[in-house]
């Protein structure tokens, strides 16, 4: 168990779990979704896509509940056919960031394909910036589709969270490439998973999510990830929205963000959790903890 969790007091079989919705102001429909599942409490942190329409309305909801754990879902891709964004630093083709049609590409693949690792870092710190100067207590960072978990975009996702002291969501790096037919890529995400060891970085345990290409028994199938946790850090990944003409245009997985949403608004699920022994915490648990720790180091 990482030493920060055990100062917080937590053992090392303890199972700790962060429940947080993702995608928070893509669509109008995140934000009502949003706010009655932080109401009904069993949600413990989410992010929001600054690029995204609806930024600027979550970030009006932050400034009148500064207590919201509320982070930087770093977006690099723009997936649907329909309803597209683009990068907020920069309009230059060159930097790789857009596709033809002058949004962010669709897919990761397309990013890691075509965008300068320069322009990554600057994109990714203006959205940091734009979330910090709309009045965000930003509390951690991570990254839309996990782009930003590839050996290429690593350093610079992993050195913006340090300079800001913020915790940072980087799964399965050594995994997702363990085999990849460019071995050279293989052999870096192998060594960047071990230095961010060395550094005793955050590492989370494991990441879960409800499927989105699935929406039936959402209720059981969130009781099983509770009933199959590992001991250490997970991060319960969710994507709620309310059930709306312009969520079912846009988004050909709706169902099953709509049936996030009831699930997490469900006693059934709520009082499951309580029962289970989970520990449900926060990212400005996570975050406090770090900055208390690197302000008592000498230097």
């Amino acid at each position: 168990m990482h030493p920060l969790l055990q100062r917080l007091g937590y053992d090392a079989d303890d199972q700790i779990i962060i429940i947080h919705p993702d995608d928070i102001g893509m669509c109008q429909a995140t934000l009502p979704a949003y706010t009655d599942l932080l109401a009904f409490g069993l949600i413990s942190s989410a992010t929001t896509m600054v690029p995204c329409p609806w930024f600027p309305t979550v970030a009006a909801f932050c400034q009148e509940h500064p207590e919201v754990d509320m982070g930087v879902h770093l977006t690099l891709a723009s997936e649907w056919d329909a309803y597209r964004w683009g990068p907020i630093s920069t309009r230059d083709p060159a930097s790789g960031l857009l596709d033809a049609e002058g949004y962010f590409h669709h897919w990761p693949r397309e990013v890691w394909a075509t965008a300068d690792p320069l322009a990554i870092e600057r994109e990714i710190t203006a959205q940091l910036d734009r979330a910090l100067a709309a009045g965000i207590d930003v509390t951690h960072l991570d990254a839309h589709m996990d782009i930003l978990v590839h050996p290429h975009f690593l350093p610079a996702y992993s050195a913006l969270a340090q300079r800001y002291q913020l915790p940072f969501l980087a799964v399965g790096l050594e995994e997702r490439f363990q085999g990849h037919r460019d071995a050279e890529l293989a052999a870096a995400a192998t060594q960047m998973t071990h230095e961010l060891r060395e550094q005793q970085v955050l590492l989370f345990a494991d990441l879960r999510m409800p499927p989105l290409d699935e929406s039936e028994d959402r209720v059981t199938v969130c009781k099983h990830i509770i009933d199959t946790l590992v001991p250490g850090l997970t991060l319960l990944r969710i994507h709620p929205a309310h059930d709306t003409p312009e969520l079912r245009a846009m988004a050909p997985d709706w169902r099953s963000r709509v049936a996030d949403y009831e699930a997490f608004l469900s006693e059934e699920l709520r009082d499951y959790v309580r029962r289970s022994g989970v520990h449900v915490i926060g990212y400005r648990t996570l975050r406090d903890g770090l900055r208390a720790e690197l302000s008592a180091t000498p230097g």
